[in-house]
């Protein structure tokens, strides 16, 4: 039997209330499952996705105000669904990073059918956070993402990661043509460093806000 934090003690009685707000300051972690359809139900759940080494991990600590993710310098190290838990039933998922060769052919198409997985079969999930790197710009499996996550009517939301790579004086020309490239207005692309914690605070809100909703 798996038991979360917030369960009561052995013999104790009492009902966990879903109902419960989230809690970004006390988030931690809970599990990680390579098959979508082992993952118990949330409440409501954000899930973070993006080419390996785009910053994952360092983002969600950004946001948690916590090291709760591993931050690795090799790129393709996150190879499940990682679920992290601020209160019941409201979960932040950092799922695998695509793109990095590293691995078999097999190994990455498994990979592939996880997140799709995931992304299909969640009706808690709130928003999909799509991360591109700042001073890179949205590549082609970028792109390809966004282009499959609207086609599947799921909500999403585009995060311009390592904002501090790019030079003050040119950040709002880069701001531009990235969100030209992803078909979106410039302040509609979150621009976001999780290293100076610029953009931080207000993404954070913006996670709580969604992991408050009610449950589809």
């Amino acid at each position: 039997m798996v038991r979360y934090f917030w369960d009561p003690p052995e013999g104790a009685s009492g009902v966990v209330s879903w109902s419960m707000p989230p809690a970004l300051d006390d988030v931690r972690y809970l599990l990680s499952e390579t098959s979508p359809d082992k993952l118990g139900p949330a409440a409501a759940e954000v899930t973070f996705v993006g080419r390996s080494n785009v910053g994952k991990s360092s983002l969600i600590n950004a946001v948690c105000r916590k090291d709760i993710a591993r931050v690795s310098g090799t790129p393709g190290r996150t190879r499940a669904i990682n679920v992290y838990a601020a209160g019941a039933g409201r979960w932040l998922v950092d799922l695998p990073g695509y793109g990095y060769a590293e691995g078999g052919q097999a190994e990455r198409a498994g990979w592939g059918k996880m997140i799709e997985g995931y992304l299909t079969r969640r009706p808690a999930l709130r928003r999909v956070f799509v991360l591109v790197d700042a001073k890179v710009g949205p590549t082609r499996l970028d792109l390809d993402m966004l282009r499959w996550l609207q086609a599947q009517g799921l909500p999403w939301r585009v995060v311009a990661t390592k904002a501090d790579q790019v030079k003050p004086s040119g950040a709002p020309a880069r701001r531009r043509e990235a969100a030209t490239a992803l078909g979106i207005l410039p302040e509609n692309l979150a621009w976001v460093s999780a290293a100076e914690n610029y953009g931080v605070k207000e993404l954070r809100a913006e996670v709580e806000a969604l992991l408050k909703a009610d449950a589809a």
